[in-house]
């Protein structure tokens, strides 16, 4: 769309913010459905409750993928794709505007009325009130969004460049085009396999939740581990080999299922027991504060990647950035492993 609106270069002036733009509304989005499904579960249904949301994910990944394989180029059709995500999401938003039920808040008799600057005091207050092992735990997660940030940003550029040697630019030949539609079906088809291995996954660790009382520190940790063990792989030993880079593909969604299920699941559960406990707690902002988490990661992924390509080739940076990505994943598995559980954990 930016091409279209925007003279010969100068697409990516409104592309670029454009993309910041989705990318903040996608993590606001989830902070309302996450607090609101936290304050109807029971304290033991925190964390499988969040284990659901990656269910419907994965359902989600699948038909993302599925839209990717509609055009051999999906880069030159981005206007039509990101037409069908907009209607998709606005008729998903609009059933749960119909079906969701909340209680509004009201303020308390004789309370004093707030300043504009309220809120943000208020925001302020809370933040500084949270616990040494809240924030530690958002410190894993910025080190998981990384690894993840980094395979879906670049997960397609890595198949199409990397795995297949194509390119889609207007100076390439007829075979390094082909080698990018291939590369392009090849991501697609893993992004399918990928989608049901995620929902297959989310209902065995759903099931692990609710039927035991495994600690959640060493039930994350293997999945983070994982992730980094085929993220590095993807960038030492795959080559040009694509039953192999899709198998990569295909698990390293493993850290972002584990991430948006057990670290949300453990905010909701410390925040209900502490709310038992008559301790004043904020669950939507520590949601927020987590999602913020996931930016971060994917910036440092960003200026990481343009940083490699000042001196290295395209493929060359790729592979750089997968080991930091693979890092990042076991520096997270290790942080996981250190992680607290509790209501103490809290508030100071």
């Amino acid at each position: 769309g930016s091409e279209k609106a925007l003279p010969h270069g100068a697409a990516i002036w409104l592309a670029a913010p454009m993309y910041w733009v989705l990318d903040v509304t996608i993590n606001i989005f989830q902070t309302p459905f996450r607090a609101l499904v936290s304050d109807k579960a029971a304290t033991e249904q925190q964390v499988p409750m969040q284990a659901v949301f990656v269910i419907t994910i994965s359902v989600g990944n699948y038909i993302a993928y599925s839209l990717m394989k509609i055009y051999d180029d999906p880069t030159s059709h981005m206007l039509e794709l990101m037409l069908i995500v907009f209607v998709i999401n606005i008729l998903c938003v609009g059933i749960m505007m119909i079906v969701a039920r909340e209680t509004p808040f009201v303020r308390p008799a004789g309370a004093p009325k707030e300043s504009l600057c309220g809120p943000v005091i208020n925001i302020v207050r809370s933040v500084k009130g949270m616990s040494t092992a809240f924030f530690f735990l958002a410190l894993v997660q910025c080190f998981v969004w990384l690894g993840n940030g980094t395979w879906a940003m670049y997960g397609q550029q890595w198949f199409t460049s990397n795995v297949f040697g194509g390119d889609n630019s207007d100076a390439a030949t007829q075979e390094e085009k082909d080698a990018y539609g291939k590369g392009v079906d090849a991501y697609g088809t893993g992004g399918q396999i990928r989608s049901g291995v995620q929902l297959v996954v989310s209902l065995a660790l759903l099931a692990v939740l609710i039927y035991t009382h495994f600690p959640k520190k060493f039930l994350y940790a293997p999945f983070l581990f994982t992730g980094a063990v085929f993220t590095l792989l993807a960038s030492f030993a795959v080559g040009h080999a694509s039953a192999f880079a899709i198998v990569c593909f295909v698990f390293s969604i493993l850290p972002e299922l584990a991430c948006f299920a057990i670290p949300y699941g453990l905010v909701a559960k410390w925040n209900k027991e502490a709310e038992t406990e008559g301790k004043t707690v904020s669950t939507a902002l520590q949601m927020s504060l987590l999602n913020c988490c996931i930016t971060v990661g994917q910036q440092v992924s960003t200026l990481s990647l343009t940083l490699f390509e000042t001196s290295l080739t395209l493929q060359d940076s790729l592979k750089a950035i997968f080991i930091v990505a693979g890092m990042a994943y076991a520096v997270a598995g290790t942080g996981a492993l250190f992680l607290k559980e509790g209501s103490e954990t809290v508030a100071k």
